[in-house]
């Protein structure tokens, strides 16, 4: 079963995408990374950018179901952009046809280490564990999303 794991943003979309091989009992890394966004262009064509981009993802890696970090609501400048492309990705998901779950960070933290309040090291430390890599995924937002994929496995 092959799982993308989705951390939401409209400059960079964190994703990770393992696979679970039950009879190994092992969860293994396939890909991940940040999608980008021009900065320079509108909030619409980033968006269209954003939908594009995971498509190129579904096309390649064919994930059976999406994790989607939930958003964590907090007074900024750019919560009502993240939340559109968040709406974005979930469409794009839809469209595809693929299975999403969501889950708050707090929940992905629990899944993980056991401490919904753990810090980004202590996930990060998980989420190499589970995985077995040697080096930790980067940037952040890569490593958010293999959290997500891997709490989508745990939780399932």
């Amino acid at each position: 079963m092959r799982i993308l794991g989705i951390d939401p943003g409209l400059a960079r979309v964190g994703y990770g995408v393992i696979e679970i091989e039950p009879q190994q009992g092992r969860q293994r890394l396939l890909d991940c990374g940040i999608l980008r966004t021009d900065p320079g262009r509108s909030e619409g064509e980033r968006m269209v950018e954003i939908s594009r981009d995971l498509r190129v993802l579904l096309r390649t890696w064919r994930p059976q179901l999406a994790v989607v970090e939930k958003f964590f609501f907090y007074r900024s400048s750019t919560t009502i952009a993240v939340v559109q492309a968040r709406g974005v990705l979930l469409m794009t998901l839809a469209r595809w046809n693929v299975a999403v779950v969501e889950f708050p960070p707090m929940q992905i933290k629990q899944a993980l280490t056991g401490n919904g309040h753990a810090d980004k090291q202590e996930v990060l430390e998980a989420v190499m564990r589970e995985l077995q890599l040697e080096c930790p995924p980067r940037p952040d937002d890569a490593a958010d999303a293999l959290a997500a994929a891997l709490t989508g496995w745990f939780q399932r």
